[in-house]
């Protein structure tokens, strides 16, 4: 598989912890909560760390979870909600699959559920032509469903949580039936409030959630480390060719990153031009994962400033024309008077 899912990539792990975890357990869950934020965080030995950030946020998450309310991950594109949300899933429930991906064209079946038309005009209602939706699934057996991208679902459609979530129930009145959530059941949903098509929450659907902001790496050291980790990580699940320690371009591109991101030079000088796009974490994870292969299979092995920075300069230029001159303006004011940075300018104005 090019991506397996996190319990089937971690299984040692979570059986690990499984079988040494004897404190308390929620109804319908596989671990207690704390070794849930163990395996998210780690424990500096064999329980390697899924997330890297404030330990209380993860804290908050999974005792949300343990209680009737659900959780919301908000934050910027790129703060690891997806990422959270599918480790939280396969250490609870063992499986993160119960997926609904929100889209302007959602629609309420994905929800709730739907029919097997073909069954449905031979039969008519019955529970045999009944299509279980991700999040029905998740009632039946006690387990939690994810909702990406909650923001992006039209409004109509996201209030059709409001009953699943208060009363623990999905009405089924084609059946004069319904289902009632059993112990463990649960949702984690992840929305930003940054990008196009976003639908605001109601007020009776968001007081159904708890909501955990994740934010942005707090430290230049810390995005280092997330990414240079989890660009090990892929390249490795990538099978890509093995190179030596990037870690001079990998903290060069999270440099690029969080100055532009946050409008000012790292040593507070510089006024900057912030460009349309989010720069996040993630978006630099992409550009470093693409030098590494760069390296592997057309360089000789070493990811150099000319196999990263085409990549950074396509993340940073989304407008062709404002985006670009913000590039043009930070090569010439930044980089190229920057010590140890001829390299890196000389590739970038190559790249244009």
């Amino acid at each position: 598989m090019l991506r397996p899912h996190a319990e089937q990539l971690y299984a040692d792990e979570l059986a690990m912890l499984a079988k040494r975890d004897d404190l308390p357990r929620p109804p319908g869950w596989r671990l207690s909560p704390q070794a849930v934020v163990t395996y998210l965080l780690g424990d500096g030995d064999a329980i390697t760390p899924k997330y890297i950030g404030p330990r209380r946020l993860i804290e908050v998450a999974v005792a949300t979870l343990a209680t009737d309310r659900a959780l919301l991950l908000l934050g910027v594109p790129g703060t690891a909600k997806t990422w959270v949300s599918e480790h939280l899933a396969a250490a609870i429930s063992g499986d993160s699959t119960l997926l609904v991906q929100g889209t302007a064209g959602t629609p309420e079946e994905a929800i709730r559920y739907g029919w097997n038309y073909a069954r449905l005009l031979a039969e008519g209602p019955s529970a045999g032509a009944l299509v279980p939706s991700p999040v029905m699934r998740a009632m039946r057996t006690g387990t939690i469903a994810r909702v990406e991208e909650l923001t992006r679902v039209p409004s109509d459609v996201q209030d059709t949580f409001i009953t699943i979530l208060s009363e623990k129930v999905l009405p089924v009145p084609e059946l004069g039936d319904e289902v009632q959530a059993v112990k463990g059941f649960n949702v984690i949903a992840t929305a930003n409030d940054r990008d196009r098509g976003v639908n605001e929450l109601s007020s009776a659907l968001r007081r159904r959630f708890n909501t955990v902001v994740l934010p942005v790496p707090a430290s230049a050291d810390e995005e280092v480390d997330i990414v240079a980790r989890r660009v090990t990580e892929m390249g490795r699940a990538l099978e890509l060719p093995e190179v030596p320690d990037s870690i001079v371009e990998i903290r060069r591109a999270v440099t690029i990153f969080r100055e532009l991101r946050e409008g000012v030079t790292a040593d507070g000088r510089t006024k900057l031009k912030t460009p349309s796009g989010t720069l996040s974490t993630a978006e630099a994870i992409s550009v470093m994962t693409s030098g590494v292969s760069l390296a592997a299979h057309f360089g000789d092995g070493v990811v150099r400033a000319a196999d990263v920075a085409a990549g950074i300069r396509g993340a940073v230029v989304r407008d062709p024309v404002s985006d670009a001159v913000i590039w043009r303006e930070y090569l010439e004011t930044v980089v190229r008077e920057r010590e140890g940075w001829q390299d890196f300018y000389r590739a970038a104005r190559e790249a244009e």
